[in-house]
């Protein structure tokens, strides 16, 4: 039986993640599995993996071919240094206190490199929230400024219109003030009357 190291999907559309199995090369990608070494998360970053390290380096010393994704991801892990570190032991090219000096190492100077990439990359984050936030506060200071010149300039403009009000009202006064006041006629006397129509009476008689 042909056995593989394999990603088997799960999660939702979008958002997919991974557990990491051994199978039948025959078996379908989501069917059954023979024993799950872990779980493989690339939505984070870095990308999280949980990895069973002993289950699999007993499956790559029994032969299990691994896909190109798990191997890369045994290759980080150090699941391939191990097995090489291993091989020299049996060879007998330095013995097995050197062979787990040699993967301390490794493995320390890689959390060490996994260390300085989480802190660089929660320094870009900040520094892009600082940076967005810097341009929203100009932004909102911007909106501010053109709010507040705008009601100057309605407030200047509500002043002309009073100002311009009050001048032609005055100007109304000054006119009526000025215009010639109309003479109107004495009214007869009403005796001079009476009397002149009198003599008028006696000259006819």
């Amino acid at each position: 039986m042909a056995t593989k190291i394999r990603l088997q999907r799960h999660g939702k559309k979008g958002y997919a993640y991974y557990h990491i199995v051994v199978a039948d090369s025959r078996a379908p990608r989501d069917g059954r599995f023979i024993e799950r070494l872990g779980s493989y998360n690339p939505n984070t970053n870095p990308a999280t993996i949980d990895l069973n390290f002993e289950r699999s380096l007993y499956w790559l010393q029994t032969g299990a071919q691994p896909t190109d994704t798990t191997k890369n991801i045994l290759s980080a892990e150090g699941v391939y240094l191990k097995k090489h570190l291993l091989g020299g032991v049996k060879k007998g090219a330095f013995d097995e206190a050197t062979a787990e000096n040699k993967f301390n190492a490794w493995k320390s100077e890689k959390e060490k490199n996994l260390s300085t990439f989480v802190e660089k990359t929660l320094a870009e984050k900040a520094a892009e929230y600082k940076r967005r936030l810097d341009s929203e506060v100009e932004k909102n200071k911007a909106k501010a400024a053109e709010l507040a010149r705008k009601k100057l300039d309605a407030m200047k403009a509500e002043e002309a219109a009073i100002r311009a009000e009050a001048a032609a009202a005055k100007a109304e006064e000054v006119a009526v003030a000025e215009e010639p006041v109309a003479t109107q006629e004495p009214e007869a006397d009403e005796t001079t009357a009476v009397v002149q129509t009198e003599e008028n009476t006696e000259e006819q008689i």
